[in-house]
């Protein structure tokens, strides 16, 4: 089928993108282990491709590391679409860690747990492989340390982070998607550190996560609850969720998740899952529609009954997501 100029516009980015993402893949690959691996699926020449990142569990919440190609079925707007490459070695990762700095913050320690549990986040990444970036936000983004794989001086950054302004969570999640994107090389992720409170966003939960989502950034949301409100932590997710404009939704729909955390164990239990799911997320590849507009994806994984995470679709035919 021939393509119109200006759908070769629109995916122009996507191609970039995707080259760029399974190049390093590769390449992380190649670096951490040490003995063969069996060949991959490679790129066709001259192919626009559209990225998902998957994450699949089992019942009891671990990863499934062992799948295959052909225990995946890609839809897109509900109809097969032929995967033109798979990866699921383990690789580095690009994390963002985004602060809520707003006025709520300061109350009873959220920030110093918010902290607290970006060291814990840090503990499970390995210095000079991964990479981490910092932000800050109130009513806007605010770059408080650029990407960098020198991880062991970042505890000290942490510390220069104070709470002094409103919350724009929605339009800040939108904006530090946008920034993580180009490093397409690496697992990528937005992990942000907030007590799930937004009071002037312009944007709403449903725009982020489209933004976040047809770019391929999954979004995690580490809310910071009071150790008082413990005993109503299953409630809290809920209600949280509802003042924010639902929080649960708008991770879940970017491939992302929601995290409640009412203490360090908590805190430190939720980091290691991210982790260790973004460590061992599966990449897929397919060329997109031809037809413009918002196209919805379903990942579906043969066989066993496993929780299957992805993002929630695609823009085709123009050159940035719609937000």
């Amino acid at each position: 089928m021939r393509r119109t100029a200006a759908m070769r516009r629109g995916t122009a980015w996507t191609r970039w993108l995707s080259l760029v993402a399974f190049a390093g893949f590769f390449a992380g690959a190649a670096s951490a282990a040490q003995e063969e691996i069996e060949p991959q699926a490679t790129f066709r020449g001259g192919v626009d491709l559209v990225t998902v990142r998957v994450t699949v569990k089992d019942s009891r919440g671990r990863p499934v590391r062992d799948l295959r190609e052909s225990d995946f079925t890609l839809l897109d707007r509900g109809q097969p679409a032929k995967l033109a490459g798979f990866v699921r070695e383990p690789g580095p990762i690009g994390l963002a860690l985004l602060f809520d700095v707003s006025g709520s913050m300061d109350v009873a320690s959220r920030l110093e747990r918010a902290r607290e549990t970006a060291y814990f986040l840090l503990s499970n990444l390995r210095s000079g492989q991964d990479e981490v970036a910092i932000y800050a936000f109130d009513k806007t983004l605010h770059l408080v340390q650029p990407f960098t794989t020198d991880l062991d001086g970042l505890r000290a950054r942490f510390t220069s982070i104070a709470p002094w302004g409103m919350t724009s969570l929605h339009d800040a999640i939108a904006s530090a998607a946008q920034v993580v994107a180009p490093i397409g090389s690496q697992r990528r992720a937005l992990v942000v550190l907030t007590d799930g409170f937004d009071t002037s966003s312009r944007l709403t939960p449903a725009e982020v996560s489209r933004t976040a989502s047809a770019i391929d950034v999954p979004v995690y949301v580490m809310a910071v609850a009071l150790p008082i409100d413990a005993r109503k932590a299953a409630r809290s997710a809920a209600a949280e969720d509802a003042d924010t404009g639902r929080l649960s939704d708008l991770a879940r729909w970017t491939g992302g998740q929601l995290h409640v955390t009412t203490g360090p164990s908590d805190a430190s239990r939720a980091a290691r899952g991210i982790i260790q799911e973004l460590r061992h997320q599966y990449l897929l590849a397919f060329e997109p529609s031809s037809e413009p507009g918002w196209h919805p994806l379903e990942v579906r994984v043969r066989g066993k009954d496993y929780v299957v995470r992805a993002r929630g679709g695609y823009v085709a035919g123009q050159s940035r997501p719609a937000s």
